[in-house]
Parts: structure tokens; C-alpha cells; sequence
């Protein structure tokens, strides 16, 4: 349709048309979206009467699961109902959606949380969970449209919606970070850092109106009542490395292309098997990377190479949750922007794989100087540089720059936890006292 009215309208006048269409679309949008926080106004005041407030927390992957200190909060708290509704992951097919809900539905289970899965293996058929848990305020872990309908925003308009980011965002990506529908029509965006809602402010058509900052609750494992920890080094005999390779593999990378699994996926395997009596290494990839793996080399090949690290006992296979594994660690390498601010919380050395020169061009005002804290690797030497120097003979030069950079940039505000933080806000909004 674009291309055939440029055929017969004037390129001016085109122009000026798609100018004026643009101007009353965005007009209309901003109108639509204070309409919605409106709104929620009258909801707060229905969910303020009840005795019991139902809060559904919405997961797609297990991997992004930042909410373990609300639903604690939540839990002990009598006014509260939590429960963690495993969502579909649509994008790859059967088997790979199939895989990732049983992966979390069982985690949570066997951890003690009150836990749904959207699917009704008896029966066959999704559930309605507007119908059978009919949520008061509905936690989301995801803004993209990764699951079914039924279970995104879009089906929640009467409903408190808030979300926490599963990572600190680093990119670029500002309208698909903070200006999709979904952001705008948020009850609450619980953000990280001051940083982020000043993005969030010249990017948001809402101009971050919804926005708290938070703090992130990612990172409520490493730290104490808001402040730094250091840990204790441990006297283990093997150094514990990970390795988390990013999903943005060349022509499946959204553009990004942040990942150097590729190149080095047999070079890592070497290591962990040259280095077994000194290192022991933990394959970390991202929940995406094994669905674009039996895209490119096939399911075979794929799960042969996730098996060597399943099965050796000198490394070891993680594609769930990561806190414990953060922490027992003593560095990682990686090439994911999800992590160039996460790990740099525990102030331990962390080293980025750079392939082209140009990661620093795909970040935001909070990814670069995060970047800038990583040592860097370029090749196969420079990796084992870091692992020989830095890991094991215990010359980390950047030490005291990494402390005074968790310090400034991502500190929680009210020297609390984030979580503490997100459900303060949560009990103040809603007029619930101590």
C-alpha cells in the first residue's frame, strides 16, 4: 500500500502526509496511554478493599526469575497470595516450549513455591488464568511477545501490571527496551538505576511516568542491606570460571551479533580439558542459544555438545538459575550484554570476547562504562592470558576500580534491597500499613 501511494502522490506531499499521520498516531498513543494509568487508579481502589491481594508472577524462562525477595516479602505477608505462573516459550517450537516449562515448573516446585503451569497435561488443553487464579496485580518477567496471547499484557487491562527488567539493560535497543506497548501501559516499571529512567524518559511516550527506581533484584544475592560485599576469597584447590555465551550468533543476532560461541565453543572445551586439575568451568549459555543451535548445526550436534558438559566431571552444564553459581565462582567470560552489569556486583574479574571492535557502538550510557570494567579478549591468547594471569595467579589490576563502580552506578537507593524497595512501593501504592 506504502509503495503504491508513493507511486501517485507527489514525494512532497508524501511526505507531508506520512509527517501529519505520524504526528496524530503519536498524539493518539500518548492520550491512549495516560488513559491507562487513569484507570489504574479505580483499580488501586478495588484492590485496596480485598483481604487477600492475588499476585501472579508471569515466567517464561527460568533463567530470568528476578523475583525470589518479593514473593518472599509477599509470602510472609498476610494481606498477599503469590503464585509463579509458567508461561510458554513460542518462538522455537514444540519440544524446545515443552522442555523450558517442565525445567521451571519442576525448579520451583522442588523449591517450595506455589506453582502453576499454563498447560494441563491431563487435559491436554492451557488454562484460562484470568479465570482460575483471576490475578489482582500481575508481575511480568518479559516485555517481548515471546508466549501466547493469553498470557501477556495485552489480556490484563483491568489488572495492576508491573515489571521488573531481567537484567540491566546495556543496549542500544531504546524502543524495544523501553517504549513497546507493553512499557507504556505498565502500572508500575520497576527500574535499576537512575539511568535507566532517564532513557526511559526521552525514549517512553509515557515519559516514564510509570517508572520507580528500584534498584535490581538481580543482584539482592551480593549484596547486604544495599551496601557492597566482598566475599571471602575460598580456599578451593580448582578455580570455579563460567562461561556465558551470548544467543546473538550472525545472522540470528537481532543486528546485536554479541556472540563469539562459534568461534570459541571447541577452544573452551580444550581449556576445561587441558586445565581440568586447576580450573573447573561452568557452560552458562543463554535460554536462547540451544533453540538457535538446532537451527544452525542441528539437534544432534547440539545436544551432543551440551551433554560433554553435563557428563564430564571437571565441568559442569547450567541452564537454570544462576545466583548460587555467581557466587561459588572466581570470574567469568562471556559476550552477553545481560551480564556486563549483573556480575560486576560481586567484584570479581570478568572478562568480555570481542569480535569486531564495536560492541561499545551497541551500548547505552549505563553499558559502556560497565564495558569498560571487564578486561578484554580479542583471541584465543588474550583468553588464556586472563585465565593464566588474572584467575590463577590471582593479578586482578582491576579490583578497586570494579568496587568503586558497583558503589556509584547500582547501589539500591534507601541502602535496601531492590526487593525491599519494589514491595515498599507496592504496600505504600496499594495504602497497606506495617
Amino acid at each position: 500500500m506504502k509503495s503504491f501511494l508513493k507511486k501517485i502522490i507527489p514525494e512532497k506531499l508524501f511526505e507531508f502526509l506520512k509527517s501529519f499521520y505520524y504526528f496524530f498516531l503519536n498524539k493518539y498513543k500518548t492520550y491512549y496511554y495516560r488513559f491507562f494509568q487513569f484507570r489504574y487508579k479505580k483499580i488501586v481502589r478495588q484492590v485496596r478493599k480485598k483481604d487477600k491481594i492475588k499476585v501472579a508472577f508471569f515466567l517464561i524462562h527460568e533463567a530470568v526469575w528476578k523475583y525470589e525477595g518479593v514473593y518472599r516479602l509477599m509470602e510472609k505477608d498476610e494481606r498477599f497470595d503469590p503464585v509463579v505462573i509458567i508461561c510458554p516459550y513460542i518462538l522455537y517450537g514444540e519440544t524446545t516450549m515443552f522442555k523450558e516449562m517442565d525445567q521451571a515448573y519442576n525448579s520451583f516446585f522442588n523449591r517450595g513455591y506455589h506453582v502453576i503451569s499454563t498447560y494441563d497435561k491431563n487435559s491436554k488443553k492451557w488454562l484460562d488464568i484470568k479465570e482460575m487464579v483471576d490475578p489482582d496485580i500481575v508481575f511480568f518477567t518479559n516485555p517481548h511477545p515471546l508466549t501466547k496471547d493469553e498470557y501477556y499484557i495485552g489480556n490484563f487491562p483491568k489488572t495492576l501490571t508491573c515489571y521488573v527488567p531481567y537484567t540491566f539493560q546495556t543496549t542500544y535497543h531504546y524502543n524495544q527496551n523501553y517504549n513497546r506497548f507493553f512499557h507504556n501501559v505498565l502500572w508500575k516499571a520497576y527500574y535499576q538505576t537512575d539511568i535507566h529512567k532517564k532513557i526511559a524518559a526521552k525514549y517512553a511516550m509515557n515519559r516514564a511516568k510509570n517508572v520507580v527506581v528500584t534498584g535490581y533484584p538481580g543482584i539482592d544475592g551480593f549484596l547486604k542491606e544495599g551496601e557492597y560485599r566482598l566475599d571471602k576469597k575460598r580456599t578451593d584447590s580448582k578455580k570455579k570460571i563460567i562461561w556465558a555465551p551470548h544467543h546473538t550468533i550472525e545472522g540470528e543476532g537481532m543486528d546485536l551479533n554479541f556472540s563469539n560461541f562459534l568461534r570459541y565453543h571447541g577452544f573452551i572445551i580444550e581449556l576445561a580439558k587441558e586445565y581440568r586439575h586447576k580450573i573447573f568451568i561452568t557452560f552458562k549459555p543463554h535460554p536462547n542459544l540451544r533453540p538457535k543451535l538446532n537451527k544452525i548445526w542441528g539437534q544432534e550436534k547440539t545436544d551432543r555438545y551440551y551433554k560433554f558438559w553435563q557428563e564430564n566431571d571437571f565441568c559442569a552444564l547450567n541452564e537454570g538459575d544462576y545466583q548460587k553459581l555467581f557466587i561459588e565462582s572466581d570470574a567469568m567470560i562471556h559476550d552477553c550484554d545481560s551480564f556486563l552489569g549483573e556480575y560486576l556486583a560481586l567484584n570479581k574479574p570478568v572478562l568480555y570476547t570481542d569480535h569486531d571492535n564495536h560492541v561499545k557502538d551497541r551500548l547505552n550510557e549505563f553499558g559502556k562504562p560497565a564495558f569498560d570494567m571487564h578486561y578484554h579478549a580479542k583471541n584465543e591468547r588474550e583468553i588464556m592470558n586472563f585465565i593464566v594471569d588474572v584467575v590463577l595467579n590471582e593479578d586482578d589490576r582491576m579490583e578497586k576500580m570494579r568496587e568503586n563502580w558497583v558503589k556509584k552506578y547500582i547501589i539500591p537507593p534507601n541502602s535496601k534491597k531492590a526487593s525491599v524497595n519494589i514491595f515498599v512501593d507496592l504496600k505504600n501504592s496499594l495504602e497497606i500499613g506495617e
